[in-house]
């Protein structure tokens, strides 16, 4: 993928993650149980961080090519959609069984925090 997708897909998630976070704050709150406001706010907050790394992604993937970037940009968007939407639906549904593959997620955006270090040293 091109260096600006990825700019743009770390713009959107920033804006999915700070409309997510302020749903969980005002519309969520007295609705949730303050464990399960904890998971969507768990999820919102690791959103952020991951759309801000997303955005790094771009900003190296725009100095220099090659695979670890963009492997770097897949693993934090599968995190993304594994970790925190395991955890917003975990939160609005009950359904417990969603956190088991919250994990796979988390391995994700771990890997593609390696990858992204990785990118960058071999960029100087």
């Amino acid at each position: 993928m091109r260096w600006n997708a990825w700019l743009v897909l770390g713009a959107v998630n920033a804006f999915v993650a700070v409309a997510a976070g302020a749903f969980g704050a005002h519309g969520l709150k007295g609705r949730l149980s303050p464990e399960m406001l904890a998971n969507f706010e768990t999820g919102a907050r690791y959103h952020m961080y991951h759309a801000l790394a997303l955005l790094a992604v771009g900003w190296v993937a725009a100095r220099s090519q090659g695979g670890a970037i963009g492997a770097a940009g897949w693993c934090f968007t599968i995190g993304i959609v594994v970790f925190c939407g395991s955890l917003y639906g975990l939160s609005l549904s009950g359904v417990t069984r969603l956190g088991a593959i919250t994990p796979i997620g988390g391995t994700a955006m771990l890997v593609g925090w390696l990858l992204l270090a990785w990118a960058a040293w071999k960029a100087q």
